[in-house]
């Protein structure tokens, strides 16, 4: 079988337990958590039966330890990770308001989390898809680069790009959006976003529109878009197949699309058509918002599966 790669931040996350606790005030704070949204979603992938590798960086530190020792449990190729006296492993606090917002405060530019090398090829020899997010692209213009050649790698050795924009406003800064996405774009396979991302990165008004727009790309053979609790629709150029949601309890949305990406990547490289392809991955992010806690999420084939036999 073929394997899905990723590569971007490692990190750990410090939430807030309830809401509307800003971050200016001192009060409690919960955690540390393994996260990093591309940790995120490589860990979903793995739970589900992928083979799974992630390049990306951490401290030689207690927070580092977190990280890698959840992933390798997972059974995450980790031998491209990093691990640096230079500076401790990166962080996010978390707090939430009262209508699900969320703001972050990051510590990764600078850190270990952006100081992952390039693989050497023979890692990346059996790649079927190499998956991006855009938060990762956006911390450094250096590691943007890294990142861009390194997918440049995988598609080299017969690798697919895969790309969730996952915008975070407070890393971006003063870059401009397009410039940063426009060369994953153009070469990506598979685009997972959510629907403001959609209308971001095409610059179009409504969603029909920058599907239409999007579909310009000749690469492009898929949309799985996410909305939520309102499901899905995983658009191609012969369609649109409608996927719905699973109401769980929400404790924590945080990581809920990043399990998503994981799980829909993970069912499409084992061959799955688009509609269990999709079921599995609003499954995954279910059961991964109904836990606290970016990663906590009890992903596993049986309780997925469990999720999707309840509705069919």
């Amino acid at each position: 079988m073929k394997s899905i790669w990723t590569m971007g931040e490692m990190i750990v996350e410090i939430m807030r337990p309830r809401a509307d606790m800003p971050h200016d005030e001192a009060g409690e704070y919960i955690g540390p958590f393994p996260s990093g949204a591309p940790a995120i979603m490589i860990s979903a992938a793995a739970r589900l039966g992928a083979m799974t590798g992630i390049i990306g960086g951490v401290g030689k530190d207690a927070f580092g330890d977190l990280i890698l020792r959840r992933l390798n449990s997972y059974g995450v190729d980790c031998e491209c990770v990093k691990r640096s006296d230079n500076g401790s492993t990166g962080n996010a606090f978390v707090m939430y308001h009262g209508d699900g917002a969320r703001e972050f405060v990051f510590h990764i530019e600078g850190t270990p989390a952006v100081q992952a090398e390039i693989p050497p090829v023979e890692k990346l020899s059996n790649v079927g898809f190499f998956h991006i997010m855009g938060c990762s692209l956006t911390v450094s213009r250096e590691y943007c680069k890294k990142i861009i050649r390194t997918a440049e790698l995988a598609r080299t050795c017969g690798g697919k790009i895969t790309f969730d924009p996952n915008i975070r406003t407070e890393l971006l800064g003063d870059g401009n959006l397009q410039e940063i996405i426009r060369p994953i774009i153009n070469n990506c396979s598979i685009l997972l976003p959510g629907v403001d991302e959609l209308l971001m990165i095409s610059g179009k008004s409504n969603v029909t529109e920058a599907v239409e727009e999007l579909f310009q790309s000749a690469a492009l053979e898929i949309i799985a878009l996410k909305n939520g609790s309102k499901g899905c629709r995983i658009y191609t150029r012969d369609g649109v197949l409608e996927v719905p949601a699973f109401p769980v309890e929400q404790k924590d949305a945080t990581g809920a699309g990043d399990c998503f990406d994981g799980a829909f990547l993970a069912a499409v490289l084992q061959g799955k058509d688009l509609r269990r392809a999709a079921l599995e991955a609003n499954a995954a992010g279910a059961l991964n918002a109904a836990a606290f806690g970016p990663m906590e999420g009890d992903i596993t084939p049986d309780h997925v599966s469990e999720f999707i036999n309840g509705i069919n």
